[in-house]
């Protein structure tokens, strides 16, 4: 639902981890700005700017996307979801029981992404892996335990399958 308070800025509801909330944007507002600055959702990191670094990786749609590239007004009748959304997913405590994780800094970037791979690609292999990790950077690390929380994750998610 779109609705206008003046010319220059509009009220909409996005829907974002399951809820639905208001924001008053602008036509040029990104959606990276509209969940950092006016909801508070602060798990999508400002880096790049210029979509190279997947640090603002969100997913809209079950589709990763960079949010910094990708305005608020188109993704009004979209299901967004945010790092904070998946904050008792079993990815997050794979990146941490396989130490993906230094700074920090992409790290929401990239389970938002790795995520979306494992929810499109049960059955991943090494090189589908690594060509959805190309679309993340990281400075810090290694991309090798990334590599191996998401196959931990695909692992388990194997195991529960067969256990059904």
């Amino acid at each position: 639902m779109i609705t206008s308070n003046d010319s220059a800025k509009k009220i909409v509801q996005l829907h974002i981890n399951g809820e639905t909330h208001s924001a008053v944007i602008r036509s040029a507002d990104t959606l990276l700005y509209t969940l950092r600055e006016q909801l508070g959702l602060t798990a999508a990191k400002p880096a790049c700017e210029n979509g190279d670094c997947g640090a603002c990786t969100v997913i809209v749609d079950g589709q990763p996307m960079h949010s910094c590239l990708s305005l608020t007004i188109e993704t009004v009748h979209q299901s967004i979801t945010t790092n904070e959304g998946l904050k008792d997913s079993l990815l997050q405590q794979a990146f941490v029981d396989n130490w993906a994780i230094q700074c920090g800094y992409c790290t929401s970037g990239f389970i938002a992404n790795c995520h979306a791979l494992v929810e499109q690609h049960p059955d991943a292999d090494d090189a589908t892996i690594d060509e959805w990790l190309a679309s993340n950077l990281c400075r810090c690390t290694g991309y090798q335990e990334i590599k191996e929380a998401v196959k931990s994750v695909l692992q388990s998610n194997k195991n529960l399958s067969s256990a059904n």
